[in-house]
């Protein structure tokens, strides 16, 4: 391998989003190129065993976070690892699996940031933030669906991890470099979500001020860009509408390959169209374009990262 791999941490609570937005990052990366590792494989209890001890899988103690450390340690230095493999469907353990890092990493799940010698090991630290009514709607809709649960067990569950949410899961959010919180603009369209873009000055993003003044008028009423504090810190804050449009999106994609000559080689004149892709209530493929710039953002960080080594 000519350069070690670049690495991603993606965190948030559960149902946050981590899996749609990791998906749609890959794409742009090239599905080949990259390698992705959930941290939930980590957990050091089954789930007939947390329910007897009485811990959640969102405690550090539930969670083998020092082999975690270890494993990044190593795909850092491009060596493979044994993964472990927790099985969703069955609570249980299955064999683990012989992992070689491909050029990007990422690292999704709750607790990618616990510790400072986990934290140290990304290149790019993302933390997704939905407000929690929506976040459980997805929660509900993803665990009885595809988990088997019922609405019922899945409240009961949210109601039991909230403490561990709050003191442990949350916190780590002053830790990211970019804080993505997607939302419903009002009532009457809570499944067309715009998306808020925190950039902390920890990584150096895109000069928006100047990409916005390269952009076309059609561009300027689907994107903001403003000043505000974060968790105390002054951040810059970029805001995608939930209305912004392909034409749009493929617009920023184009000035954002252009300032970037390593970047050019992922986009294409037409845009991506496996970005932004979601799925919806009732089960149907839905496309949305703050979805598409989050992942199109977040894939030119890791892009511009290959640059230092």
């Amino acid at each position: 391998m000519s350069q070690r791999p670049i690495i991603l941490g993606i965190v948030g609570d559960s149902a946050a989003g981590k899996t749609t937005l990791t998906r749609g990052i890959a794409q742009v990366l090239g599905p080949e190129n990259v390698t992705v590792i959930c941290t939930d494989d980590y957990h050091k209890y089954n789930r007939k065993q947390r329910a007897e001890i009485g811990i959640t899988a969102l405690h550090p103690d539930c969670n083998h976070l020092d082999i975690m450390q270890q494993h990044l340690t190593l795909l850092r230095t491009g060596q493979p690892i044994l993964k472990p493999i927790y099985n969703h469907t069955t609570g249980a353990f299955d064999p683990p699996e012989y992992i070689k890092p491909s050029k990007f990493v990422i690292m999704e799940g709750l607790l990618g940031y616990a510790t400072r010698g986990i934290r140290e090991s990304y290149d790019v630290k993302v933390y997704l933030a939905p407000p929690e009514a929506l976040r459980s709607q997805w929660k509900i809709k993803r665990d009885t669906m595809k988990r088997g649960y019922t609405e019922a067990q899945v409240l009961a569950e949210l109601e039991k991890r909230e403490p561990d949410s709050e003191e442990f899961i949350r916190p780590q959010r002053k830790t990211a470099d970019v804080v993505v919180t997607f939302y419903p603009p009002n009532e009457e369209e809570p499944s067309n979500l715009s998306v808020r873009l925190v950039l902390r000055p920890t990584i150096p993003h895109p000069d928006f001020t100047e990409i916005l003044k390269q952009s076309s008028a059609r561009l300027k009423p689907a994107i903001r860009l403003g000043l505000d504090r974060d968790m105390g810190k002054p951040v810059d804050v970029l805001e995608v509408d939930s209305h912004a449009t392909r034409e749009q999106v493929n617009e920023l994609e184009q000035i954002l390959c252009n300032e970037m000559p390593n970047l050019r080689g992922f986009c294409s004149i037409e845009g991506n169209s496996e970005i932004g892709k979601l799925i919806g209530t009732t089960g149907e493929l839905l496309q949305s374009y703050p979805l598409a710039l989050t992942q199109l953002l977040i894939a030119y960080h890791m892009i511009k990262a290959t640059q230092f080594y």
